[in-house]
């Protein structure tokens, strides 16, 4: 059937074309929400899974009394004394922002200011009030390795 404009377009072709471009909008929205990969977190063993038995990166990479944020695997490493590793998730558990920075002994969060402290993942100051999930992690041949 030819298309003739002076006919108007029946509802349901405009409702169909509107839950399309909603649609469309939604996954470009959440695409954009992924993360991105953090060259100095690379997984150097070639295995691709970081969250399981994956190299991180370097031990020396990792400050004594401080710590390291690897974005992609969501994981914060410390290193409260020197040869002394932890690690743990690095989603604040007040909401679910990623952790951004480590300075003073603490985690930071940047979403409402909830800190942790780097030697046991404990809430240092609120509004979080359950610290930070502990992760596994060894030190192979200088490399940090989650287990």
């Amino acid at each position: 059937m030819p298309f003739d404009p002076s006919k108007p377009e029946p509802e349901s072709s405009r409702r169909g074309m509107l839950l399309g471009v909603g649609l469309v909008g939604l996954a470009g929205t959440l695409s954009a929400c992924g993360g991105s990969k953090d060259d100095s977190s690379a997984d150097s063993s070639g295995s691709g899974d970081k969250s399981s038995g994956g190299t991180l990166g370097k031990a020396s990479d990792v400050p004594v009394g401080g710590g390291k944020i690897y974005k992609s695997e969501k994981v914060v490493v410390t290193q409260p004394k020197q040869g002394e590793f932890k690690a743990f998730s690095a989603v604040c558990t007040h909401r679910g922002c990623t952790v951004d920075s480590i300075s003073g002994g603490k985690i930071h969060c940047p979403c409402h200011g909830s800190a942790y402290n780097v030697a046991d993942g404990s809430v240092a100051n609120g509004p979080a009030s359950k610290p930070l999930p502990p992760k596994s992690v060894a030190v192979q041949n200088g490399e940090l390795k989650l287990s």
